[in-house]
């Protein structure tokens, strides 16, 4: 039977995690095709995935694309669907097959976002928490209304990923799913939450967490640049300022910000109003949520102090 979906991997020089996980890929009982985008590797990866995996693909990248690297794999995937993984993310037996079948029936939904759990605990990502009790109208949907989606643990229709242009490359990594998630919904898709689709998440120690709350903010606010109205981008470049003063780095990280505040202005289309009103009923809801549980810690700390 020819394969519906492929799953394409992220990796930049982590071997010992990548070769884990496409181990844990071969061995699903839906025997999906996989492919590896390797971003630049230095340690030996693509070397590596070819010696202990034939029937893998691997795309070497000549330098580090970051979320790019993804766009390469996928246009060589010859299936429908296309699930991504990075290399410290497994989907589990069943969720792919599962993924097939709602896509199948479900054509208004162009994505579908995993439940992950984390670790040998598997404890649950509180981000799925989030994304399950979505306020949004999830009428004629499989699930949950959202207005993104986890990179790394998701579903797409190859076509319609190949048709957006896959990830920005100027946003190189860390929430670079939020410019596709706008332009989805922008064009009347749906981004849908799935319980039943289960990734488990092995988070990598070989990760500057600093960098990464600086390339969040950064991203964040280029994008609101590309697709937001103004008060938007406004509040998403003061955060982008405060995240690089915080780390230490506002010079260099300001100056980064103004080019690429100059080449988005030349790319700005902003989204309808009506995706703009689901981000802000989404936000609320999230500010609520938020606000219950400091309201709740203060609560249990004056207990336990009195």
């Amino acid at each position: 039977m020819k394969a519906r979906i492929t799953v394409v991997v992220l990796t930049h020089n982590r071997r010992r995690e990548v070769l884990r996980t496409v181990e844990h890929l071969q061995s699903l009982p839906e025997r999906v095709p996989v492919i590896v985008a390797d971003n630049g590797s230095t340690d030996g990866t693509a070397a590596a995935l070819a010696e202990r995996f034939p029937s893998v693909r691997v795309v070497r990248c000549a330098t580090n694309l970051g979320a790019a690297g993804r766009n390469r794999a996928a246009a060589l995937a010859s299936t429908d669907y296309v699930a991504f993984s990075d290399d410290d993310t497994e989907w589990q037996a069943g969720s792919l097959a599962h993924a097939v079948a709602l896509l199948d029936r479900w054509p208004r939904v162009a994505v579908l976002s995993a439940r992950v759990v984390v670790g040998d605990a598997r404890d649950p990502d509180p981000t799925c928490d989030a994304m399950r009790a979505s306020p949004l109208d999830r009428h004629d949907l499989p699930g949950p209304s959202l207005v993104g989606y986890m990179a790394g643990a998701c579903v797409f229709r190859t076509s319609l990923f190949r048709a957006l242009g896959g990830y920005e490359p100027r946003l190189f990594i860390g929430g670079e799913e939020e410019l596709v998630a706008l332009d989805l919904l922008d064009a009347g898709h749906a981004i849908v939450y799935c319980d039943a689709m289960t990734v488990l998440h092995r988070p990598s120690a070989r990760r500057d967490s600093g960098l990464r709350q600086r390339l969040l903010a950064r991203n964040a606010a280029l994008v609101a640049w590309l697709r937001l109205p103004w008060r938007d981008v406004a509040a998403a470049t003061l955060e982008a300022c405060v995240a690089s003063a915080r780390g230490g780095h506002l010079l260099a990280d300001t100056g980064a910000l103004l080019r690429g505040i100059g080449w988005a202005m030349r790319r700005r289309h902003a989204v309808d109003p009506r995706v703009v009103e689901m981000r802000r009923i989404v936000a609320k809801k999230e500010r609520m949520a938020a606000h219950r549980e400091t309201t709740t810690r203060q609560e249990e700390t004056a207990k336990v102090v009195g």
